[in-house]
């Protein structure tokens, strides 16, 4: 067994030495935990609007008019009671003008009365 022999006065001076060196440490520590601190507070406030968006507030006025919302389309009896508007709107398809299920109807109400005109004149009714 080692046995190690220390004077008073040696003792002193290495309780003061202990004493320094745990106050350092913990003077150390402190720093880190503050600079950790800092750095998670700076951190958190600038991700804070990724983390968490920002709700948005009720709107105190009226907001602008929307745009209409588009009607149900007409269909193919329409259009074949109607064939001269029919005929304008598959011009306005064609042109670009006029989009949607209408199109198609009245096209289909187009093509359908040229085929009974065509079939009436074959036949000679």
């Amino acid at each position: 067994m080692l046995c190690l022999l220390i004077s008073r006065e040696d003792f002193g001076k290495l309780d003061i030495q202990l004493v320094e060196l745990v106050s350092m440490s913990q003077g150390r520590t402190i720093i880190i935990v503050l600079v950790t601190l800092v750095i998670g507070f700076t951190g958190g406030f600038f991700l804070r609007p990724v983390l968490a968006p920002l709700r948005q507030t009720a709107v105190a006025v009226s907001p602008a008019a929307a745009a209409p919302q588009p009607t149900a389309a007409r269909g193919t009896q329409y259009f074949a009671a109607n064939l001269d508007e029919a005929r304008q709107i598959v011009a306005g398809c064609r042109d670009g003008s006029v989009r949607g299920d209408e199109c198609a109807n009245a096209e289909q109400a187009v093509i359908e009365a040229d085929s009974r005109d065509r079939f009436k004149r074959f036949t000679g009714n």
